[in-house]
């Protein structure tokens, strides 16, 4: 697996929320689920999607567009930016009005609809897909994310938004996974397509890719991060010295590889602990930790706590995010 592969593995949807909304203009919703990662698009008419970050211009997507959200700041979506807010979404996923009534019932319009009984001509119809905890092999990636990312229609894939938006009301036996899955590459392609506009705010060390020198560093470490890697071992699989590579490194990625090695351990072992039968001890040998102990000091140290507390949803919401840039993209242009 590539270290790009294994970077977009992580945000798999498992059971994500799903819904088809159609709406009579005027319309404005705002979403306070604290989702980390949403992605919307429209199959008709537009909408305004507006940060709550000050100073952040609100952005038009229109059909075909696609926006990935990163959590989990609120934000609003409207027919116009100076719509006032009608519905406000929950972080249950309850739906309320300005007045305190709860609409999620009373609006439903059956399988995974929601909106407008009687739709007008000019109504939009906007899909939308939340992830409620994208998996921690892709934190590093969504964390370097910016608030907000638009790919526009004409390179969005038109077949596989018609493909969600017929398959989103259905209930065939396995609807979810499929569902799922059509979430899932989705975002991918969104993703892909970010990390490589030129201009778009990629990470550092996804664009380290292509450096003669820390690129096929950064390949060694991803291929086998459980090994007991040292500067001097890296740079001499490189072919330079160990100053060499440790000054490059820094310079491009950000941090020193030693660095980089043990957030992407934490990474991996963050992905791992959620799996139902693994040990903090199984973990750590398979990352690269002589011991549990030795894993859940370098955990606690880094994402502030114990393996044991992560996995069991004890600690606060955010605990060890990285939080990205606070910026909107649309692809080809930065707004803000």
């Amino acid at each position: 697996m590539d270290m790009l592969a294994g970077l977009l593995a992580g945000p798999q949807a498992r059971g994500a929320f799903l819904l088809k909304s159609v709406l009579n203009p005027p319309w404005s919703v705002r979403i306070e689920d604290r989702a980390p990662l949403s992605v919307v698009t429209m199959v008709q008419g537009s909408a305004w999607l507006l940060p709550d970050e000050q100073g952040a211009e609100p952005v038009r997507i229109g059909p075909g567009d696609v926006a990935l959200v990163r959590g989990p700041a609120p934000y609003t979506l409207a027919d116009r930016p100076d719509t006032p807010v009608q519905i406000t979404v929950g972080p249950d996923q309850r739906c309320s009005t300005r007045e305190g009534e709860d609409v999620s019932e009373s609006m439903a319009l059956g399988v995974r609809t929601w909106g407008a009984a009687h739709p007008d001509a000019g109504a939009a119809v906007m899909l939308s897909g939340t992830y409620q905890a994208p998996g921690e092999v892709g934190g590093r990636l969504l964390g370097a994310l910016p608030t907000i990312v638009v790919r526009p229609a004409g390179t969005a894939d038109s077949t596989l938004i018609r493909l969600l938006a017929s398959e989103i009301s259905s209930e065939e036996p396995g609807q979810e996974v499929v569902l799922d899955r059509l979430l899932d590459l989705l975002l991918i392609g969104v993703l892909r397509a970010w990390l490589a506009a030129p201009g778009s705010g990629a990470p550092g060390w996804f664009r380290a890719q292509g450096d003669p020198v820390v690129g096929p560093a950064l390949r060694l470490l991803h291929e086998s991060p459980a090994h007991g890697w040292t500067v001097e071992e890296l740079a001499l699989k490189v072919g330079v010295s160990r100053a060499s590579l440790a000054r490059r490194f820094t310079e491009v990625v950000g941090e020193p590889p030693v660095g980089y090695l043990t957030g992407w351990r934490l990474t991996l072992a963050a992905d791992l602990l959620r799996e139902p039968d693994a040990t903090v001890e199984r973990v750590a040998r398979k990352v690269g930790y002589s011991s549990a102990f030795a894993l859940s000091a370098a955990f606690k140290r880094v994402r502030g706590v114990s393996p044991r507390e992560f996995r069991s949803g004890t600690a606060a919401p955010g605990t060890g995010t990285v939080q990205g840039p606070r910026a909107t993209v649309v692809l080809g242009r930065a707004v803000s």
